[in-house]
This record gives structure tokens, C-alpha cells and sequence, in this order.
């Protein structure tokens, strides 16, 4: 049942949805909610996945594994989550045995898997963003930067990228001509984010607001998706290291309707074109990391897969069946759905985290208040670096939890997410306590 060229229109789907954090609990819980969903398998999941769905113990990593699960559980369709995997080639290796996935191919998915060339790629189709330079070692990244600016604490307003995967880590943001060359160091002589260091980006520091705009595609017909605002840095004020991302919400004021329609025209529009141009039509969800400057929006990089924490707070207003709108993406067939349905009240994600994030941290605590803030009028706790340990939900990561809210307004919204973070404990747990403040601002202008 599971070939494409058996499928037949609302029979009912056993899912397989491949990742263990926040957003995958997100995508399971949504999924399962189908009137078509028969049943729901998450790979490896979390402590949240099992009370939502069915958690099989095979890494999202684990290609081969995965490939044979899903041929031997019958699976209809496969939602692939992380990056990892995606740019590993894990939706080829599924379609080459005639099983059906959402997501983009290893070609496509290297949009977001190489900075380099997702960096080339819109210089090419003239989308906009920030200038820049790629660089293959440290010694020709510093002449640069050195023959540039000339005195140590020189305003040097860049931001250095490692090319590859760093799980949203791989970007420093540099004040001074010192920064600079101590991110260079990291990135490519460290090698603090591993192999993603192996080349490397120095671009200019964009100043605005920045924005999440995810939009679904086929790769002929493009359903852009609600923007969120996610907040990088670990602290209040967004300040601190750059994080995986401590909290979103949705929708973000900051982006109007005339905003998204230039947004669809300038960037989301052309860099589908381009990537079937490129001979990498891209199939799954298409996230341009925006910076909202003086001069327009421009792209400050694009994932190739739901955000993390964005897909929460988004998957919360969704009214419209999930599965229905994945799996039309998945036989090329958007251009027949109507369009998505939205609940008007916003949404908003506080990630909770492990004491030390995003550096090292302590895993096995256990963590308690989590029914008590699932019963919070409007929440729901997404879980994300969690497991079980005899018989008690643990802290296994660093990002632990997503404590998701909506409310009438962005302001009340707020305030039940933290309703909900105060119910929860366990020994070291933060989080951020600002976030959609900066929404709140433009509100009330």
C-alpha cells in the first residue's frame, strides 16, 4: 500500500516520523490528531513521543535501520525531522525502495547542510542578502580580516559561519577585529563545531529585527506558513551564545501582509526556481532565516526542515489535518489543497534547558510538574532532550522541554507559557524570560 503508485486518496496511514526532539513531538502529537493516521511511530522519540505516539529505539541517523522499519511496518509515508539525516540522503534511500517520504533530497537538502553553497546559490538567483567571502583555512580567513582593520579593537561588525552542520551553533557574531580572529580560530583550527569547520564564511553584520518564514512546498506549488520570530541567544535580552534556539512565537507583528507578499516574491519564490534550475527541485518544508533590514528583508541562511522551536507554537494554531498537507507535498499534489486554516490567537514557545546549555551540562535529573503544566488552560509541553529512568521522566539534553502556549493575545499567551514553566522542576532547569517580548514592543508603537 505504501508504493506511489498504489496510494489511493483517504486510506487510512501508519507514519513513521524520523527525530527525537521538540519538533518531532510536535509533528506526532499534530499527526496524530489525522482522522487518517492509523498509527504513528517516532524514531528514536523522547519521554513526550511515548505518551503521544509509539517510539521505536533506531537513531534518526541510522539510515539502513530506518529503511528496513519502515519497509517491514508497512509505513505509508515518512516525515523525516532533523537535518542530520536529511542531508545524509535519508529520503533517496527510502524512495529507492519505493517507500514514500516528506522531505528534500541529499541535493536539495544541502541548502541548509553547506552555508557555502546556499550562500552561492542566491548570489546566483539575486535574492538578497549579506555580503560575503568563503574562505578554505584559517590563515586566509585572518589575512583578510587583518589586512581590513588594522587595530585590535576596531569595530569589525561581521558575523563568521561554519559551512556545515553545527546544530545552530555555528555562527558568531563578531564586535571587533579580536572577535573576529578568535572565531576564526574556533571554526577552523579548534574545530569547535567538528567538520562543519572545514570551511568557513565571514559576512556582513545585518542589523533589524530577524524572522522565521517556513513555507511548504512540492517544489512546483509554495504554502508559506505564519512567520515566527525565534530568540538565538541563550539570555534575557538576547544576549549570551547562540543556542539551538530558547523560545519562538507565532504569528510575529513584525511581519505584515505586505512584508510576506515581498518575502514570497523576493526570496521564497526565486530560490525554488533556482534549486530546480540547479537540478535540486526541493520537496518538504523550506525555512528562510530572515534579517528584516532598512533595505528589505534578506536571507540570513535556509533550513530545509521544520524549526525547531518554531514548529510548535506554528503546529498549535493549525487547524487544517497536517497529515492531509504532507502527504499532498509528498505526491506532488499541493496545488489541490485550499489552503491552510489558522486559529487567529497566537502562540508562544519557552524553551526550558539544562543548567549549562549550550555548553556541557548534567543529563538523569528527574523532572517533575509536567502533568500540572499540561493542565494549564492553553498549554501543552513539547518534550525535546527527554528520556525515562526508572519509571521517571529525566533531562537527556540540552534543550528539555517546550512549554507551548496560546492565548487571546501575544501578552496573555505569554503569561500561560510561564504558567507553565513555574510547575515544572528539576535540578538545574532554566530558561528565558523574555521571550515575545520584542512582539509586545511593536504592539504596543
Amino acid at each position: 500500500m505504501n508504493d506511489q503508485t498504489t496510494r489511493q486518496t483517504g486510506f487510512l496511514m501508519n507514519v513513521l516520523v524520523v527525530g527525537g526532539g521538540g519538533r518531532e513531538h510536535a509533528l506526532a502529537w499534530k499527526i496524530k490528531q489525522s482522522p487518517r493516521a492509523q498509527k504513528v511511530f517516532v524514531a528514536p522519540g523522547n519521554a513526550g513521543t511515548a505518551r503521544d505516539a509509539t517510539n521505536v529505539d533506531i537513531a534518526a541517523d541510522d539510515i539502513p535501520g530506518l529503511v528496513a522499519f519502515a519497509k517491514e511496518n508497512a509505513i505509508d509515508l515518512t516525515i523525516v525531522g532533523p537535518e542530520i539525516p536529511l542531508v545524509a540522503g535519508l529520503v533517496d534511500a527510502l524512495e529507492a525502495e519505493g517507500l514514500r517520504a516528506f522531505g528534500p533530497s541529499k541535493a536539495a537538502a544541502e541548502l541548509e547542510g553547506s552555508k557555502v553553497f546556499c550562500k552561492n546559490l542566491l548570489r546566483t538567483a539575486d535574492i538578497p542578502t549579506a555580503n560575503y567571502q568563503t574562505f578554505r583555512t584559517a590563515d586566509e580567513a585572518g589575512r583578510y580580516i587583518k589586512d581590513r582593520y588594522t587595530e585590535p579593537n576596531d569595530p569589525v561588525p561581521v558575523v563568521i559561519k561554519a559551512d556545515g552542520l553545527a546544530a545552530g551553533k555555528g555562527v558568531i557574531v563578531c564586535e571587533t577585529r579580536t572577535d573576529a580572529l578568535e572565531a576564526i580560530d574556533r571554526i577552523a583550527n579548534q574545530r569547535e563545531f567538528g567538520e562543519a569547520g572545514a570551511e568557513l564564511i565571514i559576512e556582513e553584520k545585518l542589523i533589524g529585527q530577524e524572522a522565521s518564514v517556513l513555507a511548504i512546498t512540492d517544489g512546483e506549488t509554495i504554502i508559506t506558513l505564519p512567520a515566527a520570530q525565534d530568540h538565538k541567544p541563550a539570555f534575557d535580552g538576547d544576549t549570551g551564545p547562540n543556542t539551538g534556539g530558547m523560545g519562538a512565537y507565532c504569528p510575529t507583528p513584525i511581519v505584515d501582509e505586505e512584508m510576506m507578499a515581498k518575502i514570497e516574491a523576493d526570496v521564497l519564490v526565486p530560490v525554488v526556481h533556482a534549486m530546480k534550475r540547479s537540478r535540486r527541485p526541493f520537496k518538504g518544508v523550506l525555512y528562510a532565516g530572515l534579517m528584516l533590514t532598512a533595505a528589505g528583508p534578506k536571507v540570513l541562511e535556509f533550513n530545509a526542515r521544520f524549526g525547531d522551536p518554531e514548529c510548535q507554537p506554528l503546529l498549535m494554531r493549525l487547524k487544517t489535518d497536517l497529515l492531509e498537507v504532507l502527504d499532498a507535498a509528498a505526491d506532488g499534489k499541493l496545488r489541490e489543497l485550499d489552503g491552510l486554516e489558522w486559529d487567529e490567537r497566537p502562540s508562544i514557545c519557552v524553551v526550558m534547558a539544562s543548567e549549562g546549555y549550550p555548553g556541557s551540562y548534567e543529563k538523569g535529573h528527574a523532572i517533575s510538574g509536567l502533568d500540572a503544566a499540561d493542565q494549564v488552560e492553553g498549554v501543552k509541553v513539547f518534550h525535546a532532550g527527554t528520556s525515562m529512568s526508572e519509571g521517571k521522566v529525566v533531562n537527556s539534553g540540552g534543550r528539555v522541554l517546550g512549554v507551548t502556549a496560546m492565548g487571546s493575545s501575544i501578552s496573555d499567551a505569554k503569561l500561560q507559557a510561564y504558567k507553565g514553566v513555574k510547575q515544572i522542576r528539576w535540578q538545574g532547569a532554566w530558561c528565558r524570560k523574555d521571550i515575545s517580548d520584542k512582539a509586545r514592543l511593536v504592539e504596543t508603537k
